[in-house]
């Protein structure tokens, strides 16, 4: 019988042909296994080794992580995976590869019936991800308060296994500056436990902290959606920075107004043990006071930008502004901060019986025209133009990271209604998303930096091939003339360059 229209048909193979979707997948398992990722998870992670049965850690970790980087955006996802016949027996042999046969053998008994999955089911990783919540922690909420619980040991090693993930890059690509970007994001959902956002729906809002240099996120803390971005900055901070690898040297922090925090600002200017004296650009809290410094204001300079060699005015408007909030004053020999104003004037005519107020962005009258306000804190000595500009580098990164880690990795589909299973799920999809860095900075050719995801399924990951055995070997064969034949194996050549040189 036809099956449609077109001079084709479907057919399902009855028996095991070793074919995958998937050919490109395991380069990332090779990256893995090199970067210290896999070794990492076992040394820090002991949420199944309690159990001494089913799957372990790494297995559970793994599985997400690849199905992040296969394009799976939920836990049932991983049937797809289990599904593709060729992809289960690389990821097998994987698993053995390298140990002694004590270990192969414990890692048999740890199944009671002879194994036949690949991938964990959908129910185990549930079960998995449940060892991550606190009941206890959940107590402790009080309506109508931002709270944040306190992370388990178990998330606390997801950390630690992230720390050791970018301490991998630092060390094959030393970096003595780590400009720290932090920003906030909404995850809409519609979990009945969720609490609502200032915008008004229920949703989590993880703050990251995102190393501009290194490409990678250093920190990344899930939170409620009624926790504000400006809640408890100087803690995460503090934590991001005990995050950062042997060999750097100075830090810096750029943020929204989110951070306009006193005591952020102070812990910043008056330096901490490690880094001393941190760098900042901090967006300005417009509020009455800071606008009638601004009106003070008597000469404002051009605020222009580089295109192609050559200086643009950009229609903004610059200038230093004389302004001492009260914290700033409480000491007389404390760090000196300075504000910078930009305004641009509105184009749009004002429409009659709209007030100031209601616009979505602080304005000030000038003269006979109004502009929008803003401003930025700043500890630099440079050029107020270099400041403003340093600072909106961030503006736009910070979105796009948000909206990778929420829609080319699985971060955008929470699985569960608990806090800690949702904040594990977020954390595992940091380890995909700075896994997925190093292959990008660090293995693929120069040019492929700036790729999105998408990108790399079509070219790299999503590639058809069928799985062979051979001479005790397992072999992946492509099909002969496509494009990514040539730049796997080349993909595989630098990863092996990447690998520590065996001692001894």
């Amino acid at each position: 019988m036809t099956q449609g229209v077109l001079p084709f048909q479907y057919e399902v193979s009855t028996s095991a042909c070793g074919m995958t979707a998937l050919a490109g997948l395991p380069a990332y398992l090779d990256l893995a296994a090199v970067a210290g990722l896999t070794g990492a998870i076992r040394r820090h992670l002991q949420v199944a080794a309690e159990r001494q049965q089913g799957w372990t850690d790494e297995q559970v970790v793994m599985s997400l992580v690849l199905l992040n980087l296969a394009g799976g955006d939920c836990v049932n996802d991983l049937r797809v995976l289990e599904g593709e016949e060729g992809f289960a027996r690389v990821l097998r042999r994987v698993e053995l590869h390298g140990r002694k046969r004590k270990e192969r053998r414990a890692l048999e008994r740890r199944w009671r019936k002879e194994r036949r999955r690949a991938v964990p089911s959908p129910s185990a990783v549930f079960r998995y991800l449940e060892a991550f919540h606190d009941p206890e922690e959940e107590a402790k909420r009080v309506q109508g308060k931002a709270f944040i619980p306190a992370p388990t040991e178990a998330r606390k090693a997801l950390y630690r296994v992230n720390q050791e993930l970018v301490a991998f890059k630092q060390a094959r690509a030393p970096q003595k500056t780590a400009t720290v970007d932090m920003d906030a994001t909404l995850i809409e959902t519609y979990k009945r436990l969720a609490l609502f956002c200032y915008q008004g729906y229920a949703a989590y809002q993880p703050l990251t902290l995102y190393w501009h240099e290194r490409r990678m996120v250093l920190h990344s803390e899930f939170r409620d959606g009624n926790v504000p971005a400006g809640f408890e900055p100087v803690r995460v901070l503090h934590e991001s920075l005990q995050a950062l690898p042997k060999g750097v040297e100075k830090v810096c922090l750029r943020t929204d107004t989110a951070g306009y925090d006193h005591k952020l600002l102070q812990f910043c200017a008056e330096g901490c043990s490690d880094f001393g004296v941190i760098e900042f650009a901090i967006g300005v809290d417009v509020t009455a006071a800071f606008k009638a410094a601004v009106a003070e204001v008597s000469e404002w300079q051009p605020l222009s930008r580089e295109v192609e060699g050559r200086r643009e005015p950009t229609g903004q408007e610059w200038a230093e502004v004389c302004f001492v909030p009260s914290w700033a004053a409480t000491k007389k020999d404390g760090p000196s901060y300075r504000f910078l104003a930009i305004r641009e004037p509105l184009e749009q005519t004002e429409l009659p019986g709209v007030e100031a107020a209601q616009l979505p962005f602080p304005t000030m009258r000038f003269e006979e025209s109004r502009y929008k306000v803003f401003g930025v804190v700043t500890n630099r000595t440079a050029a107020g133009e270099e400041v403003i500009y340093w600072h909106r580098e961030r503006c736009g990164k910070g979105e796009e990271v948000h909206a990778v880690m929420k829609n080319d990795f699985a971060g955008g589909q929470l699985p569960s209604g608990l806090f800690g299973v949702n904040a594990a799920w977020w954390a595992i999809m940091v380890l995909a998303f700075n896994l997925n860095a190093l292959m990008t900075h660090l293995v693929l050719p120069e040019g492929w930096v700036h790729k999105r995801l998408k990108a790399l399924r079509f070219a790299l990951i999503g590639v058809p091939g069928r799985v062979l055995g051979h001479a005790r070997r397992l072999i992946v064969r492509l099909a002969e003339g496509h494009p990514a034949s040539v730049l796997l194996v080349e993909v595989r050549s630098r990863i092996l360059r990447l690998a520590p040189v065996p001692t001894g």
